[in-house]
């Protein structure tokens, strides 16, 4: 599932085409929205707040959407082969005179009020890419659970957005936890600075790394690993299922560096 850096990047990509523009074309090949026709409105800005997008437009509507596993938005200029999937699993056309946005596999795609946002990501804590994040309010929702594990409090949007698999994974190998280690064991202020400063780092940098070397194969330290020896140590990575039967995640660690109790 894309995290809170890959999304603020598409974002800042589709921001930077299609914002200040009039849609001249739109097309929803979703239920919900078969119906609607957003031409004529134009394009005020796109913004992520965590893991959704949101496309606000004049006439105060906005489109929210949500990547989850395979969404994707892809842009494209005039006349360009369209190159993000097979044609049944486009969602929705936004076109422009200069772009055409295509939303692919996108499984949340709504349109409400821009003053009704909070509708949809109300929800959510903390945006640990905002400028403006609210770091003490991220502690105090992690911490506000204290016998939860550190894994399935950094992964719950409603304490804090943005970590997905990836990062929650890398930060407890970084700081030696075990990914069961209970939240009131654990140095919250420290797994949240470290968190967002990976993803500050990806948003930098336009890509994902955790060990500091930017190669394929050399990227991470455990997670996606299983099997294969901990770069620090050789111990053999391990890999298990966490969280509740409904939400399981893929979990990786070493059981050296990352001891369990």
């Amino acid at each position: 599932m894309p995290e809170g850096d890959t999304v603020w990047r598409a974002c800042k990509r589709l921001n930077q085409s299609l914002a200040g523009q009039e849609l001249v074309r739109t097309d929803f090949r979703v239920p919900s929205l078969a119906t609607t026709d957003l031409s004529g409105r134009s394009m005020l800005e796109v913004v992520a707040r965590g893991k959704h997008i949101l496309m606000r437009l004049s006439g105060g509507l906005t489109l929210h959407s949500h990547f989850r596993m395979d969404g994707s938005w892809h842009l494209y200029r005039p006349g360009e082969r369209w190159r993000g999937g097979p044609t049944d699993e486009i969602r929705a056309v936004l076109e422009t005179e200069t772009w055409t946005a295509v939303g692919y596999q996108l499984p949340v795609l709504d349109l409400v009020a821009t003053d009704k946002e909070d509708s949809v990501v109300g929800h959510l804590g903390p945006d640990l890419l905002s400028p403006s994040f609210e770091r003490a309010v991220a502690v105090a929702n992690v911490e506000s659970d204290p016998g939860r594990t550190i894994s399935e409090a950094l992964l719950d949007q409603r304490n804090l957005a943005g970590i997905g698999n990836f990062y929650r994974t890398e930060v407890c190998f970084l700081l030696g936890l075990h990914p069961w280690r209970p939240v009131s064991d654990v140095d919250v202020p420290a797994a949240i600075d470290l968190s967002r400063k990976l993803l500050k780092a990806s948003v930098r940098n336009g890509v994902q790394v955790s060990t500091g070397v930017d190669r394929p194969g050399q990227r991470t330290w455990v997670f996606e690993r299983a099997g294969k020896p901990c770069r620090r140590c050789g111990t053999t990575i391990r890999t298990a299922s966490l969280g509740e039967p409904t939400r399981q995640r893929v979990t990786y660690w070493c059981p050296a560096c990352q001891p369990e109790g």
